[in-house]
């Protein structure tokens, strides 16, 4: 299950909110939205990162010095370090992917666009992506903001995640369908 696949809860939705409002009043709003492109690029990366920030044996002291120094040399601003430290000092380290999510969710809807999630089995190219884009377009009336990601496993095709939508035209997918057809008949 990847980090936008699960449910946000309260508590993320909170913190992104609390996140939004002090980085619009700090005026650094593109600074921490890029900050926070980088944070979920290393837990996206790093099973040791996410595995940190889960595990109940670290303590908070040291659990609160690992995530400021991935911080440090991620050279992300003040601002994120200093939420990054309250997250971990709350007992929230292992709800930071899930705040980000929440983050990217809450500015997308205020800049009146809606993200989506385009999974392919190998890297798309620039015009297909912008196909897709134009496709999504049309059909949820919002432009949209796309975020790619490789499943190999995918075999070939495409899938699009728009909030709770979900579109499937993976050959994995098809191959499965035809397989069950194949059983029942």
């Amino acid at each position: 299950m990847s980090n936008l696949d699960m449910i946000t809860g309260e508590a993320a939705k909170r913190y992104a909110t609390a996140l939004l409002e002090l980085a619009e009043d700090a005026k650094s709003l593109k600074t921490v939205e890029k900050d926070l492109k980088t944070l979920k690029g290393l837990f996206a990366k790093s099973a040791d990162l996410t595995a940190l920030s889960k595990s109940p044996v670290v303590a908070t002291a040291d659990q609160l010095s690992a995530m400021l120094a991935v911080a440090k040399k991620a050279k992300l601003s003040k601002l994120t370090t200093q939420f990054i430290g309250t997250c971990v000092e709350n007992r929230r380290a292992s709800q930071i992917p899930e705040i980000i999510a929440a983050f990217e969710e809450k500015l997308a809807r205020r800049r009146g666009t809606q993200s989506a999630q385009v999974i392919s089995a190998q890297k798309l190219t620039a015009a297909q992506l912008k196909s897709i884009q134009t496709q999504i377009k049309k059909t949820i009336g919002n432009d949209v903001d796309i975020e790619t990601q490789i499943d190999p496993s995918l075999l070939g095709g495409f899938a699009v995640k728009i909030g709770s939508r979900y579109f499937d035209s993976t050959l994995k997918t098809k191959l499965e369908g035809l397989k069950m057809a194949m059983k029942e008949a």
